[in-house]
């Protein structure tokens, strides 16, 4: 997977899959066209989440729900680091999540894996679409590496609280993947 060339051991990750009635080619361009974030629940959670960010004249991380949800986490600071259509595609972040604006930098492919500022994580966001028995498997692993003790300490106070709610929009996507997919005629 394209994921492990930039970030193959983590701290931190989930991973979360659902079977989609669709093909592969369908599949993956439900995951491209995703718009403004997918269901509710992810775009309720995205809104809160950039709070601080808007606070500060930044943009949010969903701004426009009729933008496809890849491009608008491209706006908010993500990298496209890696894609092969129509098999995944591969975001990341670098940042200190565990504050309220995220102190998020960006940082492109080619530095993405050295990365090792003190202080920071870096997050890497997949999703791969596998052909499946009448259909397709779609999947999407996050995983998160943390450059020192301390950024380890802090990302992990961060994470008990957030990683239920980070499960819950990677859950409310792959639905909002399925949907688009069986409902397009392709």
């Amino acid at each position: 997977m394209l994921i492990d060339d930039f970030l193959p051991a983590a701290d931190f990750s989930e991973r979360h899959a659902l079977r989609v009635n669709a093909s592969p080619q369908r599949a993956y361009a439900a995951v491209r066209g995703l718009e403004g974030g997918g269901g509710w629940i992810t775009r309720t959670l995205f809104a809160l989440r950039s709070i601080p960010a808007r606070l500060a004249g930044r943009r949010g991380l969903v701004d426009d729900e009729s933008r496809p949800a890849l491009d608008a986490l491209l706006r908010a600071g993500f990298v496209l680091l890696a894609e092969d259509a129509p098999r995944e595609i591969v975001l990341g972040l670098t940042g200190r999540f565990w504050k309220p604006a995220g102190d998020i930098r960006r940082v492109e492919a080619d530095a993405f894996r050295s990365f090792r500022e003190p202080g920071m994580a870096v997050a890497a966001w997949n999703f791969t679409v596998l052909p499946a028995e009448r259909g397709s498997l779609v999947v999407t692993e996050t995983r998160v590496r943390c450059t020192d003790d301390a950024a380890r300490r802090s990302f992990g106070r961060y994470w008990r609280v957030v990683g239920p709610f980070s499960g819950l929009i990677r859950r409310d996507m792959l639905r909002a993947v399925r949907r688009a997919a069986e409902r397009d005629p392709g």
